[in-house]
């Protein structure tokens, strides 16, 4: 029977969704990959829904949004590739046994369908919020305590991250990831694993009609306000004009 009332809780206590992310967890550890389990998923569901919360999204949007972080993973239990789509087949399987309205069933998966950078594309708002969430948890608490190679980038990075936060704000439209590292690891290794995710989270943030922007240890990494040419032609002040200047009498 249909229903548009499966909740979160329904979601979280269902065995098979138990069971899924158990394995995805198990099997990318056995990969060398960072912490996949219900602490990363309950960080994903939580940031999910409390972005499109602060954007103003209704309330089932917002638990759709959640229930979409909490299984946004199981696609690992099959393989790291091509996850997001694998694991948008086997969701839309669960949640039609589950009675969820088919609507509602076609958000979810399309959102988890294109959460991953290499194929995904920001298609709807929940979709765009589970990018960002799910991008954004870069934290100690992923690396596997005993496991972790400082030798490895990922390690290295995760383990210097020792806070991080998003702040969404409707007013001015911004959607923030704060970053902090210590000195193990560094801003520009940061951006080696993480550059086309972050573009992928700008994309996400614009069909929120937001722009997103980086902060890591207080210095913006990115600016995404608009500016025109004339704008940046100003900010540049009597530079442009000598170098025009100069080039002129070279000739």
């Amino acid at each position: 029977m249909q229903t548009n009332n499966v909740t979160l809780a329904m979601v979280k206590s269902n065995e098979e969704i138990k069971t899924l992310i158990d394995t995805a967890n198990h099997n990318l550890e056995v990969m060398g990959y960072t912490e996949h389990g219900v602490r990363h998923v309950s960080f994903v569901s939580r940031a999910t829904s409390e972005i499109l919360f602060e954007l103003g999204y209704d309330a089932r949007m917002v638990e759709l949004g959640a229930i979409a972080g909490w299984i946004h993973d199981i696609g690992n239990a099959v393989n790291r590739r091509q996850h997001g789509i694998s694991g948008a087949v086997m969701t839309y399987q669960i949640l039609t046994r589950m009675g969820m309205l088919p609507a509602e069933i076609a958000l979810i998966v399309s959102a988890i369908g294109n959460h991953e950078e290499e194929v995904g594309i920001p298609v709807n708002p929940i979709c765009a919020a589970l990018i960002i969430a799910d991008k954004s948890d870069a934290h100690r608490s992923r690396v596997r305590k005993d496991k972790f190679n400082l030798n490895d980038i990922h390690d290295r990075v995760n383990l210097s991250i020792k806070k991080n936060f998003i702040t969404v704000d409707k007013e001015h439209k911004t959607i923030k990831l704060f970053i902090y590292m210590n000195e193990i690891s560094s801003p520009v290794e940061y951006m080696q694993i993480y550059m086309s995710r972050i573009i992928l989270c700008e994309k996400a943030a614009a069909t929120m009609g937001c722009s997103f922007e980086l902060i890591i240890n207080g210095n913006a990494v990115n600016r995404r306000q608009d500016i025109s040419v004339s704008e940046a032609m100003l900010k540049e002040g009597d530079f442009i004009g000598k170098r025009v200047e100069y080039q002129t009498k070279e000739k």
